[in-house]
Parts: structure tokens; C-alpha cells; sequence
């Protein structure tokens, strides 16, 4: 699964690396999105940045959990955080956005947490290159029924790689830069197309290392929460 992310690349970054226009950016300037500064620990039913393609790359804020059309309130936000990549198209909460609605989730990174013995160890997941990540989302609008209009995103999981099986048994869809076009492709709705794109990312796509447990409460967003923890070996790295 996916459940606390980063995003500490800058609007102009983001940009560059992922084509949307920023007269397209719903909502969003540097300094509102990242709250003045970049964000070290995104949390569930948070404001997260995405693109959409509706003819255009649009970068849209959007909050974290998704909600149905269909729902009768937002209580849903914070429990459809995830889709499993193998049923998102046939579950009735997922399979309308699957068709209509796919987006990007953008990231610099993302947390698990390994268990060792009654501990949950948090792990810091990143790009090897440092790169920017987009991971495969779903996206719908709801309204409220006094009116409110409310954008929500899930992020679609897959199978872990190789490399962060011990860590978890899921981990995002990271779409490559090929992948990312026919994701977000809006002639494009034919499951059989676009299941094989949620695949788990290359293990040579990513590295990562143990962090301090300051990521497991909300309230710290600063840049502590990826730091190396002293306790992880010398390398950095937790498993060879």
C-alpha cells in the first residue's frame, strides 16, 4: 500500500518533468501547495497534486481518498486511499474512474513500514537518480448535497518488486515517462490496455533507507523525516 508520501520538488520542477502548464494548475501556486515549502509527509485525506488529461495536461490539486460520485458523504475520503491494481477495474467504487478518470499522483517518494518483532520500522522509498515519481491514480468529483464541489484521487498498488518485498508486500504503480501517455491517454478505455501498466517499478528504479519514527505522526513535516536513521546499517540500506 501506499499511506504517507513526499513531494519536495518545486512548481517549476514538477513542470519540466511532467508537462502540465501552470495556467492549468487548479488552485495551486508554489507557496499555497507545498505550504510554503516542500511537503516531507503527506498523510491520507490531504490536498496531493496531480495531472489529469482531458486534451490537455492540467495540474490539479486534489484531496487524498478518493469519494464516489455516488457517495453520501466523505466519510469514504480517508478509507479509499488505495486500489488494488488488479480489481480497480471491475470495483464498483474505482471502475468509472478507471475508464474516465485516471490522473497522476506526483511524488518524491514514498514510506513503508517494516515490522520487526513488535516494532514498525518506518523506510524512507525513493527515485535512485532523485527524480520526481508518478504513480498510477484514479481521480473523481463530488458534490455535497449543499453544494460543495469536492476533487478526490486514489493511488492505484501493485505487487512489490523484489527489492521492497521485505518491506511490504504492495507498493505504488510508478508509471514511466512511455507508460505515463497511455495512462492518461483520454481516447483510452479498454481495461485490457491499460492493465498491463500496473506493474511493479524495476528494483534498479529505486532505493531507500531506514528514517527516524518523527514520520510517524502527522504533525512533523519538516525534512527529519527522511533523513538516515543512526540505527540502519552503514550503508544505508536495510536488506542487500
Amino acid at each position: 500500500m501506499c499511506g504517507r508520501f513526499t513531494l519536495t520538488s518545486n512548481l517549476d520542477e514538477l513542470q519540466g518533468r511532467f508537462g502540465f502548464l501552470s495556467e492549468y494548475t487548479s488552485g495551486y501556486t508554489d507557496s499555497q501547495f507545498f505550504d510554503h515549502g516542500p511537503r516531507y509527509n503527506i498523510a491520507p485525506t490531504q490536498s496531493v497534486l496531480t495531472v489529469t488529461n482531458d486534451g490537455r495536461r492540467r495540474g490539479e490539486v486534489m484531496l487524498w481518498g478518493l469519494v464516489p460520485f455516488w457517495a453520501m458523504d466523505l466519510r469514504s475520503n480517508a478509507r479509499m486511499i488505495n486500489a488494488v491494481g488488479e480489481t480497480a477495474a471491475s470495483k464498483p467504487a474505482f471502475r468509472a474512474a478507471f475508464k474516465k478518470r485516471r490522473c497522476l499522483v506526483l511524488a518524491n517518494g514514498f514510506y513503508e513500514w517494516r515490522k520487526e518483532d513488535r516494532r514498525r520500522i518506518p523506510t524512507y522509498i525513493y527515485s535512485r537518480n532523485g527524480d520526481p515519481l508518478a504513480f498510477a491514480g484514479l481521480w473523481e468529483t463530488w458534490k455535497s448535497p449543499d453544494g460543495e464541489v469536492i476533487q478526490s484521487c486514489t493511488i492505484i498498488t501493485t505487487e512489490a518488486n523484489s527489492s521492497i518485498q521485505p518491506l511490504h508486500n504492495r507498493m505504488p504503480v510508478i508509471l514511466s515517462d512511455e507508460t505515463q501517455l497511455l495512462w492518461l491517454d483520454p481516447l483510452t478505455e479498454d481495461p485490457k490496455i491499460l492493465q498491463p501498466l500496473l506493474v511493479p517499478a524495476p528494483s534498479e528504479l529505486l532505493t531507500f533507507h531506514q528514517v527516524s519514527e518523527a514520520v510517524n505522526s502527522v504533525k512533523n513535516q519538516g525534512p527529519e523525516c527522511i533523513l538516515p536513521h543512526a540505527d540502519q546499517p552503514g550503508d544505508g540500506r536495510l536488506f542487500p
